[in-house]
This record gives structure tokens, C-alpha cells and sequence, in this order.
């Protein structure tokens, strides 16, 4: 008897957690819908709570050190407290609401390379170990998002990586503690000018906040320099403004104003 209830507080024989998505895909600001399934082991159990969040992979830089972690973000609890009986199922179905500034997975089908999103079910367990389970997302673009891509595409810029980055943009309102880059190799009309053309979204319900980083090219004598542009896109007109002759004006404005394309 001794030996099962030490069994018991190791989590042995304990409940099992499943999560089963509708649909993986959603975009920033929508939601996931589904059902979590928690099946009763071997003797009855208190549930403390079930919850639902979204993990990602993020870079965060400490010191002269730099690393990657997982960071777990935007919690919400399914349940609040409950018993559950051995062998007993109960199932649970939820809505989950993605946040507007979820980091995107995907571009037209093809993932992002570098980027990890996953939907984590936790179940805590009374005098327990928690038990979980993790299922992957794919983010697509907001309709913003996805013209502002396709005009860089348009342009001659090529999708390098993607990553997440721990911390605040300085100007910037932001509700979640890291925020992504989106790194293209430069179109041949600039590449004299940057290494690469870094992008990043902060989206909300109304608004689009867009920050261009241009990492420039260091000459002989020089040292490379990042020339940042900021500017804010409205979901409900984006479609009335031509993107490419847009970005490529304030690209070739910026790199000339600071001497570094003729």
C-alpha cells in the first residue's frame, strides 16, 4: 500500500491528456477550437485546473550570451477545479483566442523556417505532476501582413529566416514580451547597400505597426550600421495603396539619405 500511494505521488497510473484541434491553422487575432479529452488512470484524482497556451521557440540575448529557450505565452484556463474517477473520460471542448501579435509559421503554404508554435494543454494535478500535451499550430498572415510580404517579394527581396526575440522595440506598443523578425536577403537594386532587410509586425484589432531594420553593408573604412523605418498600416484601407512602389520609395530614401545608395 506504501508503495502504490509513492507510485501515486510520482504521477504513476495517473489521468491522461489529449488535445484534438478542429483546425491547426489559424491567424493572429482569430482562434483555435477543439476538444481535450482527459481519461482517468488507475485511482481517482483532483483536478486543480485545465489550460491551454501557445509555445514558441525565442532568442534572448544576456549579456555578451545568447541563447534559445521556449517561451510559453498566453495562458487560459479551460476548467476550474474537478474530481475525476478512475477510467473516467471527461471531455472538455474550448475556443481558444490567439493573441494579434502571435508570431507567423507560414507564407503561401510554405513554413517559415526557424519558427515553432505549438498549442500546450496542462493539467494539474492535486498533490501531482502535471501532465500535458502539445500540438503544433501553423500562424498564417493577416491580409496586412500578407500584402506587405508579397509586395518585398515583388521587389526582388528572398526570404532567408524567421525568429523570435525576447524584449520590447522601443516606440512600440506591445502586450506580449518578444516580438518576431522576418529576415530577407536583399533585392539586387539594394544588395550594394544591406546584408539583409529585417521585418517585423505588431498587429492589433484596427492597426498594423510595421518596423523595417536595414542592416547596412561596412565598407573597408566603415562600419555596418542598422537604419530602422516605422510606419503603421490600417487593416481596412491596406488594399488601397500599392505596396511595392510605397516600400521601395521610403528603402531608396532612407539608403540615400545617409549616403549609402546613388
Amino acid at each position: 500500500m506504501v508503495f502504490k500511494r509513492l507510485m501515486q505521488a510520482m504521477g504513476v497510473g495517473g489521468p491522461s491528456v489529449e488535445t484534438v484541434l478542429a483546425n491547426p491553422n489559424c491567424r493572429p487575432g482569430g482562434q483555435l477550437t477543439g476538444t481535450i479529452a482527459v481519461t482517468g488512470g488507475d485511482h481517482t484524482v483532483d483536478i486543480s485546473y485545465v489550460a491551454l497556451g501557445l509555445l514558441t521557440r525565442v532568442e534572448v540575448e544576456s549579456g555578451d550570451n545568447e541563447y534559445t529557450t521556449n517561451q510559453d505565452f498566453h495562458q487560459q484556463r479551460v476548467t476550474g477545479a474537478f474530481q475525476l474517477a478512475a477510467g473516467q473520460r471527461y471531455d472538455i471542448p474550448f475556443r481558444f483566442d490567439v493573441p494579434w501579435e502571435t508570431p507567423l509559421t507560414e507564407l503561401y503554404g510554405q513554413h517559415l523556417h526557424g519558427m515553432t508554435m505549438g498549442l500546450r494543454t496542462e493539467l494539474e494535478v492535486a498533490r501531482s505532476v502535471d501532465s500535458g500535451d502539445l500540438d503544433p499550430i501553423a500562424v498564417h498572415p493577416l491580409p496586412a501582413q500578407e500584402r506587405l510580404l508579397e509586395a518585398l517579394l515583388r521587389l526582388g527581396f528572398r526570404f532567408a529566416r524567421a525568429d523570435v526575440e525576447r524584449g520590447h522595440i522601443y516606440g512600440v506598443h506591445q502586450t506580449l514580451p518578444f516580438y518576431q523578425e522576418i529576415e530577407f536577403y536583399p533585392a539586387p537594386q539594394y544588395a550594394g547597400a544591406m546584408k539583409q532587410l529585417e521585418v517585423t509586425f505588431v498587429a492589433g484589432p484596427r492597426q498594423l505597426e510595421v518596423v523595417l531594420e536595414l542592416d547596412k553593408r561596412g565598407g573597408l573604412f566603415t562600419e555596418g550600421r542598422d537604419v530602422f523605418g516605422r510606419f503603421t498600416v490600417d487593416h481596412a484601407t491596406v488594399d488601397q495603396v500599392d505596396w511595392a512602389a510605397q516600400l521601395d520609395g521610403w528603402l531608396r530614401q532612407s539608403l540615400s539619405r545617409r549616403g549609402l545608395f546613388g
